[in-house]
């Protein structure tokens, strides 16, 4: 069965692993990689170029001309990948690979295999695990991850880990609108879930504990914008809970306001 992985790209020209992803796909040649570009200004499309020029039947990339952010990258590169090739199944991951390929084929394995619509990677859950990150990430982290809970009214521990598995059918339901973030998508990503499935949602949605994961430098979320997640956080519920009663009344439960 095919599988495929989405991974957005912004500058990583000098960052992206090129053997480890090569290799990858030589081995497995169930799996096909998108990279979407998201309007890198360094040499990162050329660097994508070359890959794909060696894996041409494992590799596609989606060049978005102007950078939109991981939210749109994602959500692009997801429909690229459903309405251009017969995987079943469909991943995001981060190009620093931060979350490593034996992580993806366990969460992509056990989307199948268990027949979940979402499986997330969580780097919160016990077990042998080893995760690196530094204190203020970790603390940062369980602050916003908080808040996040309150507002999805779901039990997933870590809602903002960069490794997500989706079946194919629920592709187009989850990422057919533009979210409202560029980067808090994966909040919005939860809310669209539970706002389609209701109470029954974590019957469809499963969250598997990571082995390991590493925090990489060169991060493109800035200072500022990591003071500004509460605001933007507030946002967002504010704006999905008026939309959603506004759907209730004859629209769908996806519709969305404005872009922050």
């Amino acid at each position: 069965m095919r599988k495929g992985i989405v991974i957005p790209c912004y500058n990583e020209e000098l960052r992206l692993q090129q053997a480890s992803f090569l290799e990858f796909v030589e081995h497995h040649q169930e799996y096909l990689l998108c990279f979407v570009n998201d309007g890198s200004t360094d040499g990162t499309l050329r660097v994508l170029e070359s890959m794909q020029s060696s894996q041409p039947e494992r590799i596609m990339i989606l060049d978005l001309s102007q950078n939109s952010g991981k939210a749109e990258a994602v959500r692009r590169g997801m429909l690229h990948m459903v309405s251009g090739t017969s995987v079943q199944s469909v991943a995001f991951m981060d190009a620093d690979l931060s979350t490593g390929f034996d992580d993806m084929r366990r969460l992509m394995d056990y989307q199948q295999e268990h027949g979940k619509h979402v499986v997330v990677g969580s780097r919160k859950m016990g077990g042998p695990q080893q995760v690196r990150r530094s204190l203020f990430r970790r603390t940062a982290s369980l602050a916003v991850g908080m808040f996040i809970r309150a507002i999805i009214g779901m039990p997933v521990r870590d809602t903002q880990c960069g490794a997500k598995v989706f079946s194919r059918s629920i592709v187009t339901e989850v990422f057919s609108e533009p979210f409202l973030s560029r980067w808090l998508f994966d909040m919005e990503v939860f809310i669209r879930m539970r706002n389609l499935y209701g109470q029954s949602v974590m019957d469809v949605v499963s969250e598997l504990g990571l082995m390991s994961w590493e925090e990489v430098e060169g991060s493109k979320i800035s200072w500022n914008d990591s003071v500004r997640f509460p605001m933007r956080l507030a946002e967002i519920a504010y704006d999905y809970k008026v939309r959603r009663v506004l759907a209730q009344m004859g629209g769908s439960p996806l519709l969305r306001r404005t872009a922050v």
